[in-house]
C-alpha cells in the first residue's frame, strides 16, 4: 500500500465524534482548541439538514466547543451547492427546516409548489402528510427528487426517530422514482466540503463514528479515515463490512495529539 502524505487538514462527524445527546465527549474540546491554534484547515460535517452553520456553532458554544461558523459543513449547504451547480437560479418545493430552505435561498433558488425543477426532501420534526403528498405529485408531474441524506434514522434521547432516508423510501414507492442522495456517503459531500477549505483529500483525514457514512465517504473520497468508538459503530461491527478504516481508535482523545 503507497504510503500516504501527512495530514494537512481534517475533516470530523459531530454527533458521536464530538458530542453525544448534546454532551461534548471528553477530548472534543481539546482536538478542537489544536485544530484552531495549529491553523489547518479543517470542517465539522453532519448530514442532519435542519440547522444553519450559525444554529449549529451556537449550540457547539453552549456545550464548550468553539467551532467557526465557516468551519461548519452540513448536507444541506452540500445540497444547495449541488443543486446550483446543476441548474443555477432554480425552483424547489421543499420538505426541511430553516438550514434547508436558508441555503437554497443564499444560493438563489425560489422555493414554490408550481411545477417545480426539483423535490427537496430534508429533516424535520414535523414530516406532514399534505406536504409528502404534495411532493409525490410534483415527482409524478415531472419534478426531479433530491434527498439531503440517506440516514434512516436520527438520535433523540426517547430512542430514534425516522429521518430523511426513511421518508425518502415512502415517496419511493409511491412514485417508483429513487432520490439523489447528496449527503455522507456520497463523496460528493465531502468533496464540496473540502473545496470551500482548499483542501485535498490526499493530504485529508475524516474522523467518524459510523462505518456506513462517514468512513465509506471518506473512503470513496480518497481520504484517510479515523473510525471512534464513542458512537454507532462498535468494535466488534467492524469485520461485517467488505472495507476497513484506516484507523480505529477509543475516542477523539486519542487523536488531538496527531494535529
Amino acid at each position: 500500500m503507497a504510503e500516504r502524505m501527512p495530514v494537512e487538514s481534517w475533516l470530523t462527524d459531530m454527533d458521536g465524534v464530538l458530542m453525544h445527546e448534546g454532551i461534548p465527549i471528553p477530548g472534543a474540546d481539546a482536538f478542537i482548541k489544536r485544530l484552531r491554534d495549529s491553523g489547518k484547515p479543517f470542517l465539522v460535517l453532519t448530514n442532519n439538514s435542519m440547522y444553519t452553520p450559525g444554529d449549529l456553532h451556537a449550540r457547539l458554544s453552549r456545550i464548550g466547543l468553539d467551532v467557526p461558523v465557516q468551519s461548519i459543513w452540513t448536507s444541506a449547504l452540500a445540497t444547495a451547492k449541488f443543486l446550483d451547480d446543476q441548474r443555477p437560479g432554480g425552483t424547489a418545493y421543499v420538505i426541511g427546516e430553516a438550514g434547508l430552505t436558508t441555503a437554497l435561498h443564499d444560493h438563489g433558488y425560489v422555493l414554490s409548489d408550481h411545477r417545480p425543477d426539483y423535490v427537496v426532501l430534508g429533516e424535520t420534526r414535523t414530516y406532514s402528510f399534505e406536504a409528502l403528498t404534495k411532493a409525490i405529485r410534483l415527482i409524478e408531474n415531472g419534478a426531479r427528487f433530491i434527498a439531503t441524506n440517506p440516514d434512516e434514522t436520527g438520535p433523540s434521547t426517547e430512542g430514534p426517530l425516522p429521518a430523511t432516508g426513511a421518508v425518502a423510501a415512502l415517496i419511493t414507492k409511491a412514485t417508483g422514482k429513487d432520490p439523489y442522495f447528496v449527503g455522507k456517503p456520497n463523496p460528493l459531500m465531502m468533496r464540496s466540503g473540502l473545496n470551500q477549505i482548499g483542501a485535498h483529500s490526499e493530504s485529508t483525514a475524516m474522523i467518524g463514528d459510523r462505518m456506513d457514512t462517514d468512513v465509506l465517504a471518506g473512503l470513496e473520497a480518497g481520504m484517510e479515515t479515523y473510525l471512534v468508538l464513542t458512537g454507532l459503530t462498535r468494535a466488534d461491527q467492524v469485520e461485517r463490512f467488505p472495507y476497513r478504516p484506516s484507523h480505529i481508535v477509543d475516542s477523539i482523545a486519542d487523536l488531538v495529539d496527531l494535529v
